[in-house]
């Protein structure tokens, strides 16, 4: 699609859930910026990419994760992720990804919509095997700050560190569970709108809302986001849940 189309078809919608996570947050909703790309669909202009073999590459203009090719182990997980070079505070972050493929199996829990796992009659944790890849939004620099983008039953978008934080408030930890199952099938492209404003989030997965105005507490103020990389490709195999991701279409509105 066309730059200039793309932004006009998103200019009234996006003003308007600006508009909303502002107001709940206490802010005023000032006249609206300008969208920036952040990826311009030929190099990492504007990030921070692992050194070495990262796993990391562009293939015909999307940026695309394989942990098969990762070849050094990293010291923290950090180090392991695509970071943009720029540092955001309140925005809204546009992107499409997709899950090339998921070779690996997992051992996944039911999630319940507080953001609690369900238990059996013997208050064991219901697991079913699956397969899984696993990957993610950082928001701000703050690994908890996660949005996800995996398999898992309970779909994509959820605040993982948030919703698994038994210090949390269970109104937090409801909060960070997606309200519905938004993903499109493996392979398929899917869209992630991500409002920040304050310490409270908005997640919209295929223009359907799935994490609606949460709160996080102590959330930075600012920070850079990130690209997730995760699993790990051993004697022939795919492991932990493996990124096999790939990204495109990146667009950040600065409120």
């Amino acid at each position: 699609m066309d730059n200039k189309l793309f932004l006009k078809k998103l200019k009234n919608r996006v003003l308007i859930l600006t508009c909303l996570a502002a107001a709940s947050a206490g802010f005023a909703c000032t006249e609206e910026e300008e969208w920036v790309q952040l990826f311009n669909g030929h190099d990492f202009e504007g990030w921070i990419v692992p050194e070495g073999e990262s796993g990391w590459t562009i293939i015909d203009g999307v940026i695309d994760c394989d942990p098969k090719y990762r070849t050094e182990e990293a010291a923290s997980w950090r180090e392991t992720y695509v970071w943009s070079e720029k540092e955001y505070g309140d925005f809204v972050l546009r992107l499409d990804w997709r899950i090339k493929d998921t070779p690996s199996m997992g051992n996944v829990p039911l999630i319940r919509p507080d953001g609690t796992h369900q238990l059996n009659a013997k208050g064991e944790e219901i697991r079913i095997q699956m397969p899984v890849s696993d990957s993610g939004v950082i928001l701000r620099g703050l690994g908890k700050a996660q949005v996800n983008i995996w398999t898992w039953p309970i779909g994509s978008g959820e605040i993982y560190g948030y919703r698994v934080d038994q210090d949390m408030p269970p109104e937090v930890r409801a909060g960070a569970t997606p309200a519905t199952m938004a993903d499109n099938h493996i392979g398929e492209w899917n869209t992630f709108e991500i409002t920040m404003v304050g310490d409270r989030i908005t997640v919209l997965l295929n223009e359907h809302t799935v994490i609606e105005n949460a709160l996080l507490p102590d959330v930075p103020e600012s920070g850079p986001f990130s690209l997730q990389h995760h699993g790990s490709y051993r004697d022939g195999e795919y492991t932990g849940g493996p990124s096999l991701v790939q990204f495109r279409e990146i667009y950040i509105k600065e409120l």
